[in-house]
Order: C-alpha cells, then structure tokens, then sequence
C-alpha cells in the first residue's frame, strides 16, 4: 500500500457545494494517475484542515466516494483508493470465475441453496415447462478476493441436466457446468436497476435498499431451454459493457 502524501488542495469554484469540491478534487487525483488502486487518501481531519471545512463535510465527501465504489475504508487502516470495478459483457457468457481470475484476483464462492423444487408460474414459462413441474433450484453468491460481486440465482430443467444437483459448485460453477454439458446456442438477456432487497443485500453485503444491476438470463441448447437466472451485482462493484464492429 502506498503511504499517504498530502496534496494541496484546490480553491473551491463558483457555487459548488464543499463536500463536492473535495469529492471533485479526489477523482482528479485518481484518475490523473496520482492516487492509484490502495493508496490511502487524506483523513477527515487533513481534508478538513486543507479544505478549510468542518469534519463533517469531509466525512460526508469520503462517504459518498465510498458508497459509489471510488473509495474504500479499512477499519483502523484509514480510506483507501478502490480498484476499478470489474466489467462484464452483454454480448457474451463467460464464466464468473474467469472473470475474476482474469483480473489476476482470487475467486471462490458461497452455496446458499441447491435443491429441487416446483415451478412458479414465471420459472415455468421461462423454461418452456407446465407450472408446477419439477426444476432445479441454486443459490450461489460469488465472490472476488472475498467480496461479493454477484448474486446468482438459477432454475434449471432436470431433463435437460439430470446430473445438476449432484455437482460440487465450490468447485465449478453453474455456467461452467452448463456449458459443457449443454452447450449454448442461444441466449435471451434483459437488464435493469433494482434496490436490493433484504435478502439480497445480506448475500451481497450491502445495505437493504442499496443500487444493484440486475440481469435475467434464460439460456438454450439445441434440446431446449436449459437454465433461467437472475444475476445481481452491487451497483457499485460491476459494470456491463459491449463492443460492436461492423
């Protein structure tokens, strides 16, 4: 970790708020390359001393920084320089755990339910199934170096994927196990912007009511309809991103 240096700060400009001027000045630092990944920022009391501010203000600015994921507090360590929020695709399915080994990041994950179950009127359709019928139920919520990162929870159709439940999702995942049992050759996605719920934001670790992003997926084969799941990720932890040629 880098050790704090104290910047100058700027004059406040115009009409802008304190608390904004000091959040303005720390994503200057940041993305002009100053303050990189874990480099612990000026505490509340040099802020406020640079800034000419109450601890309060400067409080207010380190906290909104790290409820939007640029800052990221230790406790007893201080505030530090959060790494960039890893992305992922709209125009592809790759596996969560490559992802994150990608980023050169430890994965691991946690089960929270994998049992069989009926189909709601809403799983039913999705998997091409009568209501009622008999589907596959997983919960698993994975994560990136011990941070949760996303929520999954996923229906699949036990005729397609007998073997399901019998897996050891520590060791694969789901996506990992589906691809290569029953390879995609389609796949309908739909995103949008909840608040998590409680039961979501304890998985994830966030505040009840916290932004999320969250994805529907209903994946095929060509033997049917293989899975539908709901992807969450902490609002500010994920981001999607595509990239078209023509």
């Amino acid at each position: 970790m880098s050790s704090q240096v104290s910047n100058t700060a700027p004059p406040e400009t115009g009409s802008q708020p304190r608390y904004a001027a000091i959040k303005a000045h720390i994503r200057a630092q940041i993305e002009s390359g100053q303050w990189p990944a874990h480099f612990r920022v000026p505490s509340e009391n040099q802020l406020a001393q640079d800034f000419n501010v109450s601890r309060m203000t400067a409080r207010r600015a380190l906290s909104e920084l790290t409820d939007e994921g640029v800052l990221v507090r230790s406790q007893g360590l201080g505030t530090f320089v959060a790494e960039p929020v890893p992305a992922g695709s709209l125009l592809e399915v790759r596996n969560i755990a490559d992802e994150v080994a990608a980023r050169g990041h430890s994965y691991a994950n946690r089960i929270l339910k994998l049992e069989q179950t009926t189909a709601s009127t809403e799983v039913a359709v999705a998997l091409g199934l009568a209501e009622g019928a008999s589907v596959y139920h997983s919960i698993i919520v994975h994560l990136d170096n011990g941070l949760p990162i996303q929520f999954e929870e996923r229906y699949t159709n036990p005729t397609l994927v007998p073997e399901y439940l019998r897996q050891d999702f520590s060791a694969t995942t789901p996506n990992e196990y589906l691809t290569r049992v029953a390879p995609l050759t389609e796949v309908d996605t739909t995103v949008e912007a909840i608040a998590a719920d409680e039961s979501v934001g304890k998985a994830l670790e966030v505040k009840t009511g916290s932004a999320c992003l969250q994805i529907w997926r209903r994946t095929k084969s060509r033997t049917g309809t293989v899975s539908f799941a709901r992807l969450v990720h902490p609002g500010n932890r994920y981001r999607l991103g595509a990239q078209l040629r023509f």
